[in-house]
């Protein structure tokens, strides 16, 4: 909702201020069309040939997370420590045939039923998993620091797939003032063709060159750019989930105490999402 509504006051701001010192409107958005066929086109060209199908897809998605914002709210996030705890503490006091069964299938556990909307995040679910599975299958054999490590490695890769589309957005912006001087350029070699005409001809022509260096940069710097960094605001902030996740796993075989569990988890939240650490327990208490 915020990068709507500052899209909004940026193009007011910027066209209002023109206009308001004294900028003639009509030519400009009259030479818009023009420039922004040549620089969209070329954008949109250089993203289909540096992108494969499914990262095409994913940039697709990537608006409505820098739109919407963030996947999880707090309640998600307290949702997560109490659903992973809740599997180590079964695995803990009745092992891992217990646990086997909500971890092959959540679709049909009754632990993860009580979370639907945890269910919808699959590399989430996928993660905790993958990685009880592994525990019940080596019968509880493995040493912390091998579990930890291959969360993070499942971690990263995922991560690393969630930033793609902001990288994607990022180059373009980076090259969108290089292509608004190519559809400069093309106008003034526009204008050369008719210098013949009169100087009031030719001084159109000239201006309407120049809005494309104009909208290259405005692109770039106004509206790529900054949506480029509120979509890495935004994945940064869904990946705090799976780092609650891991430390309660990590922890949790650790030995640790329930309550030291959950505050290494919840320690490491945003404070846009981080309960109160009488707020999760009770919440736990509640289940």
């Amino acid at each position: 909702m915020y990068a709507a509504i500052g899209v909004v006051i940026l193009l007011v701001m910027v066209f209002g201020g023109f206009a308001i010192t004294g900028g003639a409107l009509g030519p400009v958005f009259e030479a818009i069309p023009h420039e922004m066929l040549i620089i969209g086109g070329a954008a949109v060209g250089a993203i289909i040939t540096g992108n494969s199908l499914h990262e095409l897809k994913s940039l697709g998605g990537s608006f409505k997370k820098i739109f919407k914002g963030p996947q999880h709210n707090k309640q998600d996030h307290i949702d997560a420590i109490i659903l992973t705890t809740r599997l180590m503490k079964l695995l803990r006091s009745e092992g891992p045939v217990a646990l086997e069964a909500h971890v092959q299938d959540p679709k049909t556990s009754s632990l993860f039923a009580e979370f639907p909307r945890l269910l919808t995040n699959k590399p989430l679910v996928d993660l905790i998993c993958d990685t009880l599975t592994l525990i019940v299958v080596s019968s509880g054999t493995l040493e912390v620091h091998a579990v930890e490590e291959v969360m993070d490695n499942a971690m990263k890769t995922h991560f690393q797939e969630m930033h793609e589309p902001q990288h994607t957005l990022q180059s373009l912006a980076d090259a969108l003032p290089a292509l608004g001087i190519v559809a400069a350029v093309l106008g003034v070699v526009k204008t050369m063709g008719s210098i013949d005409k009169p100087p009031a001809i030719l001084g159109a022509m000239i201006g309407s060159a120049l809005v494309g260096t104009f909208m290259g940069v405005l692109l770039a710097y106004g509206i790529v750019g900054p949506m480029a960094g509120r979509l890495k605001q935004v994945i940064e902030q869904d990946e705090m989930i799976f780092h609650a996740v891991k430390q309660v796993v990590i922890a949790s075989l650790h030995g640790w105490p329930q309550p030291l569990v959950v505050e290494s988890a919840r320690s490491g939240l945003g404070h846009s999402f981080r309960p109160g650490l009488s707020e999760l327990l009770d919440a736990m208490r509640g289940r």
